[in-house]
């Protein structure tokens, strides 16, 4: 009879850390991950108190939780916590009332339909370009505010057919309403939302003008519902529910989901690019010759996409050291093995693209940005295993979004790269704050200068 390898418990720290971890996990979550990957390898029991958690962080584990076991594990930490502020959205809703969310929302991302909305991006960044110019030789501008106006002109256009602009209390409500989503995670839920604490006060007013805002949509596209767009789709599915109340909050959950997950990924990256191509300027130097090779003096056209191959591998580069979706976690429905590791009905499943794309088993050299990894040939020589890249998560969940974000990022940095060269304000220090995605905290200051 053959002999089978037992289940083994996953090391972690010792329980009397629990006090430490629990500040790691407030005020410094990617140190939190970090040290854990690096103390105790690619599968980490982490007790909090009650809580406890279990990090993977290899690719295969990374590929059976996501990809070949993903029923029995739902959506975990951090978004069933995230719930309480963002509702049942495409983000945070589970079995049967995802899959009818899904299938709503999944043709307005196909294919054909995102090849058309190229010369809106192309449009959209025109403009931005144009604001950018307007501080040429000036004082700072927040490069990060102005990519979350860009995006969110982009989703507004591509997905809603709406103009977005001017709601212009969009961006304060969505801040509050993530501030609030990572205080949900943090404190376990433990907090009754009724308390008047300052920022719940503040989620509350962000809530309440969310559904305004998505009201005012509903009533002007009312007049004029024919169409494949995202909110004609929305409309449409949600007018079938009996109870029109419930109707109206499934409306505001999806929307409020679409325009937050839609345009703070995007932005976090576009972030994230220009500030590694100050840091780099020989990579800047190569994204500005191709994008005038390829470019001229043009705006973007879809074809250009398979042409800009150079820029394509920066934004490649940039979402492995940075991954707008930093954590994906779950929680394991019932009793399972992870790569030989036993995860007890109920627990915490973390699998952290932050730490996996930094993986020294998979990466050399991991802390350096080289967008030359990802060219397709040296890629094929280190046989890197699938999973061990996953900016876009993987299995059922992967993002929908996938593709227009990508067109979005390669074609913005192409064009500003082109034409224009952004400074960091010398002595301003970059942080990373991991919060639904991980962005620059508190933006980033940046001097406009001529190419």
């Amino acid at each position: 009879m053959a002999l089978t390898a037992p289940v083994r418990v996953p090391p972690g720290p010792p329980a009397r850390s629990a006090p430490r971890l629990l500040w790691k996990l407030v005020r410094d979550r990617l140190g939190l991950m970090s040290s854990a990957a690096e103390a105790y390898g690619d599968a980490v029991r982490i007790a909090m108190g009650p809580k406890v958690l279990y990090f993977f962080n290899h690719p295969d584990h990374a590929k059976y939780v996501l990809a070949d076991n993903p029923g029995n594990y739902h959506k975990g930490l951090g978004l069933a916590q995230a719930r309480r502020a963002l509702g049942d959205g495409l983000l945070t809703s589970e079995g049967e009332l995802w899959r009818k969310q899904r299938k709503v929302i999944q043709p307005v991302f196909q294919h054909r339909r995102i090849e058309r909305q190229a010369g809106v991006i192309a449009e959209e960044a025109a403009g931005l370009l144009a604001r950018l110019r307007a501080h040429e030789g000036g004082g700072p501008v927040d490069v990060v505010h102005e990519m979350t106006g860009l995006t969110l002109g982009v989703l507004g256009r591509t997905l809603l057919d709406a103009d977005l602009g001017a709601f212009h209390s969009l961006g304060q409500a969505f801040e509050a309403m993530q501030d609030q989503a990572m205080f949900e995670m943090v404190s376990m839920s433990a907090v009754p939302m009724w308390l008047p604490l300052p920022h719940q006060l503040r989620f509350r007013r962000a809530r309440n003008e969310l559904q305004r805002i998505v009201d005012e949509l509903v009533r002007d596209r009312a007049r004029d519902p024919a169409g494949d767009d995202a909110l004609s789709r929305l409309i449409m599915s949600t007018s079938e529910e009996r109870d029109p109340a419930v109707g109206r909050r499934r409306m505001r959950d999806e929307l409020v989901t679409l325009l937050l997950a839609g345009h703070e990924t995007t932005a976090s990256t576009l972030g994230w690019t220009f500030h590694l191509l100050d840091q780099h300027p020989q990579v800047r130097e190569r994204v500005r010759a191709e994008a005038r090779e390829v470019l001229g003096d043009r705006l973007p056209e879809y074809e250009d996409l398979r042409e800009l191959r150079y820029t394509s591998r920066v934004i490649e580069e940039v979402m492995r050291l940075y991954p707008p979706v930093w954590m994906l976690s779950r929680i394991a429905q019932e009793a399972d093995e992870v790569g030989g590791y036993r995860v007890p009905a109920g627990s915490d499943v973390l699998i952290c693209p932050y730490t996996l794309h930094r993986h020294p088993g998979f990466w050399d050299d991991p802390e350096r940005f080289d967008p030359e990894r990802f060219d397709p040939a040296r890629a094929q020589s280190g046989h890197r295993p699938r999973y061990a890249y996953i900016p876009f998560g993987a299995g059922p969940r992967f993002c929908v979004g996938n593709h227009l974000g990508m067109m979005e990022a390669v074609f913005v940095t192409a064009m500003i790269a082109r034409d224009l060269r952004l400074s960091v304000v010398p002595g301003y220090r970059v942080v990373p704050e991991p919060m639904l995605s991980l962005r620059i905290r508190g933006g980033l200051p940046m001097t406009v200068h001529a190419a």
